[in-house]
Formats: C-alpha cells, structure tokens, sequence
C-alpha cells in the first residue's frame, strides 16, 4: 500500500458524512507505518474504543470505511476466526459492522464482518505479528496467495458496504 496523509484518508471515506470524516481521529503516527507490508490501513478511535476504520486501495484510490465493534470481551475468551486473514485468535476477534454507503446507511443498513480486533491482518499474513500458537493453520499456498485471498476477502466486504 502507498503511504497515505491525513487528508487523504479523510477525503476516502465511502460510509459517513464529510463532517463526520472530518471529526474521526487518524493516527498521528502515520509516517511510522509500515506501509509496505500493509493490504489496508486499520486502527481503532482511542477515545472510543467501540469505534474502528480501515483504507484500502481498489480500484486505483483508497476506500476507506468507518466501522463499530464492540468495546471488548464479555466472559470466556473463544477462539475466533478472521474473515479477511483467516487468522484465528482467542478472544482477538471483533464483529466488525459498517453502515451501508449512500442511501441505504442512511436508512439503518449495515454489513458485518469478524475482523481481527487490531485490524492487523496484513502483519498476521506476513508473520510480522505472532497471535499464538495455532493461529495461523498450516496451509500448501504461497505468501503471495495468502495476502491476494486477504486482499480479495477485503474487496468483497467492501462490495458489499458500496453495493
């Protein structure tokens, strides 16, 4: 992923209103981000942990989208598997819903999907951040595959909040 500024990622917000693009909170650390091995751009609010937001480049531009998860775990932790990474976790996995683009957000709809809570899947894939034991089952395909099927799982969920 090419590294992004600010007003970027402001500007690439598919899911909210302008005014509220504007009042979200980017990490300041942007420059520090390891961008190249990054499929998507994924943080969680600081000040409103039940809030989360990821940038993704398709179709020649980010996308970016706002999303709600819950604020964390009630109970026994689970294991859990990621929908985009297919990284499992126990208790590292957040239904994550995003209200539709357009219209349809604006009339309540949403599309979920269970992410990992650190929105890190693009590190997972690549084995530059370690979930456990267990967390990454033993596959035949190569890295490359691993992070095409993370990028398509991406794209579709994508779809699926602008379709």
């Amino acid at each position: 992923m090419k590294p992004l500024t600010e007003q970027e990622i402001r500007a690439a917000f598919v899911n909210c209103t302008k005014g509220e693009a504007k009042r979200l909170s980017v990490p300041r650390d942007l420059a520090e981000r390891p961008w190249g091995d990054l499929d998507y751009l994924g943080w969680r609010d600081p000040q409103a942990p039940d809030r989360a937001y990821l940038v993704a480049e398709l179709d020649g531009g980010p996308k970016a989208l706002a999303l709600r998860g819950s604020a964390g775990a009630v109970g026994q932790a689970r294991r859990s598997m990621c929908s985009m990474c297919l990284t499992t976790h126990s208790g590292g996995v957040s239904l994550m819903v995003a209200p539709k683009a357009g219209r349809a957000g604006q009339q309540g709809n949403s599309v979920g999907a269970y992410l990992c809570s650190d929105l890190a899947c693009s590190l997972y894939v690549r084995g530059l951040r370690d979930a456990g034991i267990g967390a990454r089952l033993p596959e035949t395909i190569t890295l490359e595959e691993k992070i095409g099927r993370t990028v398509a799982n991406l794209a579709a969920f994508l779809a699926r909040v602008t379709g």
